[in-house]
């Protein structure tokens, strides 16, 4: 059975174009890495689909020129969108500007030397090929964020197309007369039809992978964050804060537990309304990251409470914290709510090897109580002294 060109790259079309209809119906509600992907599949079906047709017109004409410009920019397009999804998943914030600046230059110098078919072949394969290249190189180098491997189907797809697509350009510059046209019975023709058709599968197959990453991901940061102010949620605070208590027993290092209580926070929320209300906890939650050393846990323990975890914190330790608590407070409250915000505090030391992570946290909270009861605003430690009163 005799297979032409035409007939492979009509395949690969319908492929592209069946997968731009279903990525997102198969996504769902994306971040901007998936949306990014979404419209990689887009322009690659346009791309190809441009591709064709220029080749079923009259060659030279400005229909041709017109089809092939806008073909070549939508495959450049896509790469270049393509790895900036990828990088989006894999946690790396940089642009990679060489992808970018080939996606730009690639089509306008294919416009420019349309005339020449040599320089047009050399130029646009030779370009996209090395676009191939950066963007595997790119997707090799190690990730902020732990993936999967995925990536390396992403990265043998990209050398594959890039070897092929080398070896069209190469032809097509140097030995013109054995390369007429894209669409020519030629062995590279073949080996670049079958290839882009196997490889844009795979390409699919990686991106809905780190897609499935990234959901995981979210979906432990969504089991272990508490929702409204971003902090380790009670449940995860009191996981990892266990590990840390283990850790200081076994190197006997120093350690402090504070709960954090919010002020008079009935009367924001009835005064000023609940929505205000959150918007003042996400300001001490924010404050109390800004407060607390590397190292150290924040999360909200219910309500308007909060804990914090001082890893190697003596009593010294806290009260410094404490001071700084109070004065990013003492900043931004006034500022983000148009009023000032105060809480009151308890805090408790590791006293022994056999303490517990519950027992000092009932040492806390009484000594939180006590320093309510004593006319808030002010932090007590579990024998009484006031380490900071505003």
């Amino acid at each position: 059975m005799h297979i032409d060109i035409a007939s492979l790259l009509c395949a690969l079309m319908i492929n592209q174009i069946t997968m731009a209809v279903a990525l997102p119906a198969v996504m769902g509600q994306v971040s901007r890495p998936a949306r990014l992907a979404q419209l990689v599949v887009v322009l690659q079906a346009a791309g190809w689909a441009l591709l064709l047709g220029s080749g079923l017109v009259g060659a030279g004409t400005w229909l041709d020129r017109s089809l092939s410009v806008a073909s070549m920019a939508c495959i450049a397009g896509s790469l270049a969108l393509l790895a900036r999804a990828f990088d989006l998943w894999r946690g790396r914030s940089a642009h990679d500007r060489p992808l970018v600046s080939i996606a730009v230059l690639l089509p306008l110098g294919y416009a420019l030397g349309f005339s020449s078919y040599p320089f047009r072949v050399g130029w646009a394969n030779g370009l996209l090929a090395l676009q191939m290249l950066l963007f595997a190189a790119s997707l090799a180098r190690p990730s902020p964020l732990p993936v999967g491997r995925w990536r390396w189907l992403v990265v043998l797809s990209l050398i594959a197309q890039a070897l092929v697509t080398a070896w069209r350009g190469v032809l097509g510059a140097i030995f013109t007369a054995s390369y007429p046209t894209f669409l020519a019975p030629h062995p590279v023709n073949y080996a670049s039809a079958v290839v882009v058709n196997a490889t844009s599968l795979l390409s699919l197959v990686g991106i809905l992978l780190a897609h499935r990453d990234e959901a995981a991901r979210e979906l432990e940061r969504l089991a272990t964050l508490d929702g409204l102010t971003g902090v380790f949620n009670r449940r995860a605070w009191l996981a990892r804060a266990g590990d840390e208590l283990a850790v200081s027993v076994r190197y006997d290092q120093p350690l402090a537990v504070l709960m954090i209580d919010l002020d008079h926070f009935k009367q924001i929320n009835d005064g000023h309304g609940h929505e205000t209300g959150d918007r003042a906890l996400r300001v001490v939650a924010a404050a109390l990251q800004a407060a607390v050393r590397t190292g150290d846990l924040v999360g909200r323990y219910g309500g308007e409470e909060f804990c914090v975890l001082m890893n190697q914190a003596d009593a010294a330790a806290a009260r410094a914290f404490d001071r700084r608590l109070r004065a990013r407070l003492a900043e931004s409250a006034p500022r983000e709510l148009g009023f000032a915000l105060d809480y009151s505090a308890g805090i408790a030391m590791r006293s022994m090897p056999a303490d517990t992570l519950e027992a000092m946290l009932q040492r806390a909270d009484a000594a939180l109580y006590r320093a309510k009861a004593a006319g808030r605003a002010r932090t007590l430690d579990e024998v009484g002294p006031s380490l900071q009163i505003a």
